[in-house]
């Protein structure tokens, strides 16, 4: 039995590949680039589906190049990538023709044919398609079929493909939005139908960890992996960043603090959100993980020179809770806490100076923090201990601290939590550690907690409630 295992990450920028052993060390790891997706008018966004392997064939061979002799060991590998993007490929499973990528908003019309034709099971699943899900390009490529397409698939089934030499299942975090009911474990078959999707492209079905197949001798050449080596099923991006910190029990939440705010946790039952903005996705043990994407975020500092930023970040610790409210919306929308095609930034109050207005944009973010994790909460699954946390955002202390002191829990800051580990973790599950629970507890990394300033709880909960009366008083947010 080997004691190593590989997550391979597909970016839209890159592929990147890690080889982890039994505690989460990394011993190997290697990237690539991927060509910069066409995007034009009409909401197309097409990427050259046919650079994914051999950027990943390449990150293989250099990993199992740096281990030598060790590289026997990798046990198994599962695959990450965007959510939603698809390809028609042929009868040897190489690509017809561009991806369509996650942003491909083209497909309005059968957009509105999914949601009209599948509303009871919408309403049952939590999931509402639209012109960006995979649905909807399914329905697209359908009318569109290159000739010679034997399947449709998503990015993670071509490379599984690739590696086992036979056609291979999706998993159902990735077929979650192209859909698949996770609920009934079926295909929306009434929409396919409906979008005149012939049944044969579409995969079988499996979960999570599930084993896809075995390394084959042409693949183990190419790569350097041993043959036999087990390819599993992987989860989406977003999901394989959450499992990357830790968060895998009923209970625990993770923020992503990047461009944007998101939030993922698990729960033991299906959260149903009457708006829309939360779904979830099929935990690999039958639980499930509900989450939300804002449109506010780390952009809520974008146009803040990154020179600045650490000196900013002292200043507004030693200043304390600002005197304004800010919300630091860049654009206009937003999509979750709450749903508000009209909101814009807004700030109740002057700035007293720079810094000020600075902490109050750190504040702003944090305050949709809490109205996410208390919204979860509402609709049955509260979050447990700290919360734990990871991005771009999550490298400021002086902002985990303001976090923390606006949720009145700790922050768990997780560096190094990255898709590609989240993909060994699942790869993990099963082979070196006998289920997904244990393997994060071994491979996650610790973690620093951030605990709550007590002097400065009581001061910003009243800002908060603030923000939650002007969001009220604006239409935003339901009384």
């Amino acid at each position: 039995m080997g004691e190593l295992v590989a997550g391979v990450d597909i970016a839209t920028a890159n592929v990147r590949v890690q080889v982890h052993d039994q505690a989460g060390a990394v011993v190997a790891a290697a990237s690539r680039p991927l060509p910069q997706p066409v995007r034009s008018s009409g909401g197309r966004s097409e990427q050259d589906a046919s650079a994914w392997w051999p950027a990943v064939r390449d990150c293989l061979a250099e990993c199992t190049a740096a281990l030598g002799a060790r590289s026997s060991e990798i046990t198994s590998l599962a695959i990450s990538a965007t959510s939603g993007t698809v390809v028609a490929v042929d009868g040897n499973g190489d690509p017809l023709g561009p991806a369509l990528m996650y942003d491909d908003r083209r497909a309005e019309t059968e957009a509105r044919t999914a949601v009209e034709v599948g509303a009871p099971r919408w309403e049952r699943t939590g999931i509402t398609p639209s012109a960006g899900s995979g649905l909807a390009r399914i329905g697209w490529l359908a009318r569109h079929l290159p000739e010679g397409t034997a399947l449709v698939c998503h990015t993670p089934d071509v490379i599984a493909r690739k590696l086992v030499g036979r056609p291979v299942a999706t998993d159902t975090s990735h077929a979650l939005k192209s859909g698949y009911d996770a609920v009934a474990g079926e295909w929306a078959t009434e929409v396919f139908d409906a979008l005149e999707v012939p049944s044969r492209l579409l995969p079988e079905v499996v979960r999570p960890t599930a084993v896809l197949g075995v390394v084959d001798a042409t693949a183990a050449a190419e790569t350097g992996l041993p043959q036999g080596c087990e390819v599993r099923a992987g989860m989406t991006d977003g999901c394989a960043g959450q499992l990357a910190c830790g968060a895998v029990d009923v209970g625990q939440f993770v923020t992503v603090l990047g461009t944007t705010l998101v939030l993922k946790g698990v729960s033991k039952e299906l959260v149903h959100d009457p708006a829309g903005a939360v779904y979830s996705h099929l935990h690999p043990d039958g639980v499930w993980l509900p989450g939300g994407a804002a449109n506010i975020g780390g952009s809520a500092l974008s146009d803040v020179d990154t020179a600045e930023l650490a000196g900013l970040d002292e200043a507004a610790t030693e200043r304390g809770p600002a005197s304004v409210v800010n919300y630091p919306l860049r654009g206009e929308g937003e999509r979750f806490p709450f749903l508000a095609r009209q909101a814009t930034r807004f700030v109740l109050g002057t700035p007293e100076d720079r810094v000020d207005e600075y902490r109050s944009r750190l504040e702003g973010v944090a305050f949709c923090e809490r109205l996410a994790l208390e919204r979860v909460a509402e609709l049955g699954a509260p979050a447990a201990g700290p919360v734990r946390t990871a991005g771009g955002g999550a490298r400021s202390l002086a902002w985990c601290q303001i976090r923390a002191s606006i949720l009145d829990r700790p922050v768990l800051r997780v560096q190094g939590a990255g898709t590609a580990l989240g993909a060994a973790l699942l790869a993990a599950s099963g082979s070196i550690h006998p289920d997904l629970s244990t393997a994060a507890a071994a491979m996650v990394p610790e973690g620093e907690l951030v605990e709550p300033v007590r002097s400065e709880v009581s001061p910003l909960d009243a800002s908060y409630q603030r923000f939650l009366a002007e969001l009220r008083t604006r239409g935003w947010l339901a009384a």
